[in-house]
């Protein structure tokens, strides 16, 4: 319920946020909107430090280490190593969609191979030159492995589906900044009643068929975007939207995070929840690149509203695909979940009958 719980701050916060940088946009300065959440997030740091607990008081840390034990604890070269390659490749995929730029542009094709090259290199060092490594060997199993594809899927195609009904709602509709976000207000009461169904699902489902249920919410609400007629009633196909919206983000976070969590030692468990939140995190910025990318090839031009229209359909459809690929991942980690279960209990007669043999 706990983590539940920190979920359902997700939609609130952001519904917040839109709120802020409509009314900076609209009475003052744009700018403002991103000094606000500068000066937001610098009095968040300096209550975190208050709030937070350390977890490290325990455990000597760097304390009496010399630079080069220091940089061995953090593993700085496995994070420069990983950080970058991660970089390189979100850049490219940004970078090449806006005008004047495309793939064909030497330096999106050296990014991206560059990125493509260092990751395996990250990995490399990860398992067999880093003493502390960033990332715990115990993460790398088959179960991670389909809950965090399933995770990569729903929140790139969560990204889509939110900057595309901005853009929606702003350019073809013509609303304005602070009715959209009053359009979107639905997310924080939805997000709210879909955190409080998680937590008391997980107690009586797998983690699985959470996953299903998370990514056919985001796979609706993309749906309901690209078929979405330009000059429809707000309460037929929007508002059904952001009311199904937040059951993707509030049931997948929180699942993914226990299973990644429970998958692992103690002491690597923030690590992993982490691993979780950096995922989502990147799969969004890497779902609006290749969004971006298919945008530019089918809006033709997009020099009126009705090629724009087409642009953002073909980026949401792209998000409808995703979505459905990560149904489908999550229907085979179900079974794969169901197959270990049947396993487990015969093996468990078959030490019980050897038991009673014996």
């Amino acid at each position: 319920m706990a983590f539940a719980l920190f979920g359902s701050c997700a939609p609130g916060g952001a519904l917040i946020g839109y709120a802020f940088a409509a009314m900076f946009a609209e009475l003052a300065w744009w700018p403002w909107a991103f000094f606000s959440f500068g000066i937001a997030l610098f009095c968040i740091a300096l209550a975190a430090q208050l709030a937070i607990p350390d977890p490290q008081d325990e455990k000597p840390g760097l304390k009496g280490k010399d630079l080069m034990g220091a940089i061995w604890e953090l593993d700085l070269l496995g994070a420069v190593i990983g950080i970058t390659a991660l970089i390189l490749f979100n850049f490219a995929w940004n970078q090449a969609p806006l005008g004047g730029v495309g793939w064909s542009s030497p330096y999106i094709i050296v990014c991206l191979i560059l990125g493509l090259l260092l990751a395996p290199l990250f990995f490399w060092i990860e398992t067999r030159v880093a003493r502390n490594p960033l990332l715990p060997l115990e993460v790398f199993t088959s179960s991670n492995g389909f809950v965090l594809a399933c995770v990569a899927c729903g929140w790139a195609s969560f990204g889509i589906w939110v900057f595309y009904i901005w853009q929606i709602l702003t350019e073809i509709r013509g609303a304005s900044p602070l009715l959209v976000t009053a359009y979107l207000s639905p997310l924080a009461l939805s997000g709210i009643v879909a955190a409080v169904s998680t937590g008391a699902l997980l107690h009586k489902m797998k983690p699985a068929w959470i996953m299903i249920i998370a990514l056919c919410a985001f796979m609706t609400s993309s749906t309901l975007t690209a078929t979405l007629p330009p000059h429809q009633t707000y309460w037929a196909q929007i508002f059904v939207c952001t009311l199904i919206a937040p059951f993707g983000m509030d049931m997948s976070f929180p699942s993914a995070t226990l299973v990644i969590s429970d998958s692992v030692a103690k002491r690597h468990q923030g690590v992993a929840a982490s691993l979780v939140n950096t995922v989502v995190n990147y799969s969004i910025s890497m779902g609006l690149g290749f969004a971006g990318t298919v945008e530019v090839h089918v809006n033709r031009g997009g020099t009126t509203l009705d090629n724009q229209l087409l642009g953002f359909r073909g980026a949401l459809y792209l998000g409808i695909g995703l979505a459905a690929l990560g149904v489908l991942i999550a229907i085979i980690f179900l079974a794969k979940s169901y197959l270990n279960d049947h396993r487990e209990r015969k093996r468990s007669e078959k030490q019980t009958s050897a038991d009673i043999d014996a």
